[in-house]
């Protein structure tokens, strides 16, 4: 009888320990699914959205280069003038070889595989070679030029096979500008090109770094460049059945970064998606989470056959058991922990060098590396962020960017933020170590999602330094300002300036001289082009000594300069121009050539000859035709009889 009861009330034990068993592995397993499911799906859009950026930032400087350089081509009076002449001299062999050589220099001088000339009047290919075909509108190959001839676009990108004898058919991609006469009508397409191989290694580093995927697509959804596609093939990304009820939210959005997660025909993952106005394509990150997630689920099912195991041998030796097996759960616990944060941390790592969190809601960080950050500036102990914030700039920040600083990253505006929708935030700055002795370039991008644990608002704040890629910036932005034979203005630099100034002091005295070379045309022709880019050069250096530092002087035409400066009066820009003229007297020579410059010059002055650059350009230009009148290698004012 008692041998009955307690084989009965060990039953009962074993049932009841079972039962804890199970509810305990079920209810650990639901938090842990939970937990990890919000762990990784955190990171993995924290690794998209940043990677997403730093890709965006990457196209967007390979691209700014070539269409600087091809609109440079499109706006170049030489070139214009020689298609104007096509008509007469398109069968002289001096001619071809002038455009060969014009193309030919641009690509030897940039390094692009390809340049080239479209003649809009023949339909003439011209490229680095000489003429290399005649395309006709039936041809399906020659699409990308005539069917973008009467559209409003200044230039466009297309990707085909460069069919240039040396260039192995290799697929490319092409910047063409429109070439357009002084009445505005197109005269040829003009630019340069490069192989796609060059972006195509550029996302497979990305790729195998951060385990994405990365596309450029066009308006259409046809893939235009990916690490094994180009727009050659015309492949539609959205005919993968796995996200093709994403193309509609995908190519809307033009405006902001859009961010989905996706789930269809055996597929899941996170898209991030961003469009880039000036190649009018959308920049597509694609991270495939399906194996990750079969993994978590493999990882249930195996916890469950586990606890199949535990209870059987729980009906032997229960206490052992039970032990063992929570130690085993909470070392599994802790290693999960460990490896998610690893990741995350590593991850981030190789692109910013600090990493802070901040507790919105309750107004406090939310980590002790935030903590030791702050305490290191000085911020008291339990400070508020948003007290924080003002010590922070003070001790760090530049004076100019102080108050950015506070707005965008205040408690209150970023809870606004995040009410209205936005996930994140991003402002640069220019930032001190040394108590302001030097500064640096900042960037501080800001994460914000919900926290369940203590329902809160957080904020993850990335620092990185960007000062490298200002630099870089500011330094490209000052070349596409230069004209490239010269180093002064070029023609759309020197409009801006001038126009700037005009605006900024209006009620200034400015002179506006144009200043052109006398007979260079025979230069070229009696010299060469080469002789008569030394003679361009180097009168640009004597006109360039003849101006203070604060003068804008630039080259808008061929053999025509534009000088803008402030002047006490009339009588002194006369005798400014009367001595142009004779210092812009000189004799230049190689071993070839030799030949004697003289200038004519024609003055307008502001604000009352004219208030904007059009007005004073015309007056000026009128002075100048008055000047050549009277003999050349002389000036005259606007106005004068």
């Amino acid at each position: 009888m008692k041998e009955t009861v307690k084989k009965i009330a060990l039953v009962k034990t074993n049932l009841f320990v079972c039962t804890v068993i199970i509810l305990g592995f079920a209810v650990t397993s639901l938090i842990s699914y939970h937990s990890n499911q919000g762990l990784f799906k955190q990171e993995t859009e924290n690794v998209s959205n940043l990677t997403a950026e730093g890709i965006y930032h990457k196209i967007e400087s390979i691209f700014t280069k070539p269409v600087s350089i091809s609109l440079t081509m499109a706006n170049d009076s030489l070139l214009k003038q020689f298609l104007s002449e096509e008509a007469e001299r398109k069968d002289e062999k001096e001619y071809i070889a002038i455009l060969q050589n014009y193309l030919r220099t641009y690509k030897d001088k940039y390094g692009y595989d390809s340049a080239f000339l479209v003649s809009a009047e023949t339909n003439r290919y011209y490229n680095f070679n000489g003429v290399d075909r005649v395309l006709f509108p039936d041809n399906p190959e020659n699409e990308w030029y005539f069917s973008r001839l009467d559209s409003n676009q200044e230039y466009y990108l297309n990707i085909d096979n460069d069919e240039v004898a040396t260039a192995d058919n290799d697929i490319t991609v092409f910047i063409n500008c429109k070439i357009r006469d002084e009445q505005g009508k197109v005269m040829g397409v003009v630019g340069v090109g490069f192989r796609v191989n060059y972006i195509q290694s550029i996302f497979r580093d990305y790729e195998e770094r951060y385990h994405i995927k990365a596309f450029l697509v066009d308006d259409d959804g046809t893939i235009e460049i990916s690490t094994s596609q180009t727009g050659y093939e015309k492949t539609e990304l959205f005919s993968d059945i796995g996200y093709a009820q994403l193309k509609e939210q995908v190519l809307e959005g033009k405006e902001e970064i859009h961010t989905f997660w996706y789930s269809g025909g055996g597929k899941k993952g996170y898209l991030v998606t961003q469009y880039i106005p000036a190649l009018s394509w959308h920049l597509i990150v694609e991270r495939d989470t399906t194996v990750e997630q079969k993994e978590i689920q493999q990882e249930i099912c195996i916890g469950a056959f586990i606890v199949i195991l535990v209870i059987i041998l729980v009906l032997y030796t229960i206490n052992k058991i039970i032990h063992r097996y929570n130690n085993e759960v909470v070392r599994l616990a802790i290693e999960k922990e460990k490896k998610h944060s690893g990741v995350f941390q590593l991850e981030t790592e190789k692109i910013y060098e600090n990493i802070y969190e901040v507790d919105l809601t309750h107004n406090r960080v939310a980590s002790e590396a935030t903590e030791q950050y702050f305490k290191s500036l000085g911020v008291p102990e339990d400070t508020p962020f948003d007290k924080a914030l003002y010590i922070i700039a003070e001790k760090q920040i530049k004076e100019e960017y102080r108050k950015g600083y506070i707005n965008t990253f205040s408690p209150k505006n970023i809870l606004k933020a995040y009410e209205e929708g936005k996930e994140s935030l991003c402002y640069d700055f220019m930032i001190s170590n040394d108590g302001g002795q030097s500064y640096y370039w900042m960037r501080i991008t800001a994460r914000i999602f919900y926290w369940d644990e203590d329902k809160s608002v957080r904020m993850f704040v990335y620092r990185q330094n960007v000062d490298e890629e200002k630099k870089y910036a500011k330094q490209l932005m000052e070349k596409m300002e230069l004209d490239s034979l010269t180093g002064l203005y070029n023609k759309a630099a020197t409009q801006y300036h001038i126009q700037h100034a005009l605006e900024e002091a209006p009620d200034r005295i400015y002179a506006f001289f144009i200043i052109d070379i006398d007979n260079f045309k025979q230069v070229n022709d009696n010299c060469g082009h080469a002789f008569g880019d030394l003679v361009i050069s180097g009168f640009a250096n004597i006109l360039r000594r003849q101006f203070r530092s604060g003068d804008i002087v630039g080259r808008i035409g061929g053999d025509e300069f534009v000088a803008f400066i402030t002047v006490p009066s009339r009588e002194w820009a006369t005798d400014k121009a009367r001595s142009l003229i004779q210092e812009l007297h000189h004799e230049f020579s190689d071993q070839s050539a030799r030949w004697k410059t003289s200038a004519s010059i024609g003055v307008a002055f502001a604000p009352e000859d004219g208030k904007i650059f059009d007005v004073l350009y015309q007056n000026s230009d009128k002075a100048l035709y008055h000047a050549k009148e009277k003999g050349k290698d002389g000036f005259a004012l606007f106005g004068d009889k």
